[in-house]
């Protein structure tokens, strides 16, 4: 009998990796013990039934340990997609979760802002904010559906503009886009290479992916205005994995650091330091990683992407602080060309500068293209695929009117020297009132 129950326990420990610690291990045997009592004359029956058993105990004690309330610590990530999701993503992540969705990593603020966990009054503020919390958390959660289908799908070979194309289709459907209510939040970034952001392929764009590009899949996801802007890096070859754990390991240095009444400078200081540790060695010669340094991370507001404040990942940018109830993209660039990008190539990103008052338009079209781009995007960053798709037609000398008059910013591409490659990964936080919460947090990333 005892060898019987040592058996299925290993059996159970080698089909759910079991990694909690002695608590899970007494909790197999116990259950293994349990299932070769009842179960003596049929093995296999007692396995299935124990890892049953063992599986639901576990689930258990997961769940326990993200609902962490109001403090929490740092344990509780979100997986990278849902149980019954199919494949591509059609189903609305509202139905698979029941509108109420999961919250994202938390993480406890450090050293003076400890209090805050047990503040009554901290806790008062996140119970009246919680709608707004489950919004943005059903932000993310299709943020992570669709990059997971998107990170296993995308191969050599696909056209860029298609890729685009299917996972904005995907974003429309999981979170039931509704105008300005919610839907995409931005034209998806898909920058090859020494091409570091805001390339998104115009209409006719034939670009193929090749298998030795390093593309950053850069695209965001918002309700009500409330917006998530996440990206990560896809490669087709392990030669550039050095250069993306240099970044993954600063973009997650960044969000550590990250809090309320934390100078924006020191958290540019402590990714420097973590990227530049970091080297890659390509067809012979060795890099060094080096920081995009006049790329940045960025507070975000509703409906305003860029919301005013800069998160620098150098050392040197603002004495500012992070405040109680902002919203950051923790955002990193590393390079192995120069480590500083200008602007090149055709533009594909535009928006509505939302601070732009009333501009008297003399040109007919370019009034009736405002009209256009404010019904359908407001103050949210557009494409010319985008306007493509709701009809417009023969509309580049109007949009170039908005734009020398002042009230529509171009955003052409963000490049380093040719030759070189750009990696990037982003996160969205939350800086609640009693801990930090890395909202887009998945199994991938």
């Amino acid at each position: 009998m005892a060898a019987a129950t040592d058996a299925v326990a290993d059996e159970i420990r080698e089909n759910l990796r079991v990694d909690d610690g002695a608590d899970a291990d007494a909790d197999v045997d116990a259950a293994a013990a349990a299932a070769a009592d009842d179960d003596a004359d049929d093995p296999a029956a007692a396995t299935d039934a124990t890892v049953e058993t063992a599986a639901k105990k576990k689930k258990k004690k997961k769940k326990k340990k993200k609902s962490g309330g109001g403090g929490g610590g740092g344990d509780g990530a979100r997986g990278s997609g849902a149980a019954g999701q199919t494949s591509p993503p059609s189903v609305p992540v509202s139905i698979l979760f029941d509108d109420v969705f999961p919250p994202g990593e938390i993480q406890r603020y450090r050293d003076d802002n400890l209090w805050r966990e047990t503040s009554e009054e901290k806790r008062e503020l996140e119970r009246l904010n919680a709608n707004m919390y489950n919004e943005v958390r059903q932000c993310a959660e299709v943020h992570r559906e669709v990059r997971k289908h998107v990170d296993a799908w995308v191969q050599p070979g696909m056209k860029l503009i298609d890729v685009c194309e299917r996972l904005e289709n995907s974003v429309r459907t999981l979170i039931q886009e509704r105008g300005l209510e919610a839907g995409i939040a931005f034209p998806t970034g898909c920058s090859r290479n020494h091409v570091a952001a805001h390339w998104t392929p115009n209409g006719g764009d034939e670009t193929v992916v090749e298998r030795d590009d390093v593309i950053k899949f850069d695209f965001g996801t918002q309700i009500n205005g409330r917006i998530i802007d996440c990206a990560f890096t896809k490669t087709f070859t392990p030669r550039y994995d050095p250069l993306l754990l240099a970044v993954r390991e600063a973009t997650e240095c960044g969000i550590k650091e990250s809090g309320i009444d934390v100078r924006l400078c020191d958290i540019g200081e402590a990714i420097e330091e973590v990227m530049e540790s970091h080297q890659i060695e390509l067809d012979g010669k060795t890099f060094d990683v080096k920081c995009c340094r006049n790329l940045n991370g960025h507070s975000i507001a509703p409906y305003q992407i860029h919301a005013g404040k800069s998160v620098p990942i150098v050392r040197g940018g603002e004495t500012t602080k992070m405040e109680e109830g902002e919203f950051y993209a923790i955002e990193t660039f590393g390079s192995t060309g120069k480590g500083y990008v200008r602007e090149d190539m055709e533009c594909s990103h535009y928006m509505k500068n939302y601070d732009v008052g009333h501009v008297p338009l003399r040109l007919p079209r370019a009034k009736q293209l405002l009209g256009t781009i404010d019904r359908n995007f407001g103050t949210l960053a557009f494409c010319r695929r985008f306007l493509d798709r709701i009809g417009e037609t023969k509309y580049l000398m109007a949009l170039k009117n908005l734009c020398d008059n002042g009230i529509i910013q171009p955003y052409p591409p963000l490049v380093d020297v040719k030759g070189s490659y750009v990696a990037q990964y982003e996160h969205t936080i939350m800086l609640r009132p009693t801990c930090k919460e890395v909202l887009t947090r998945g199994d991938d990333y």
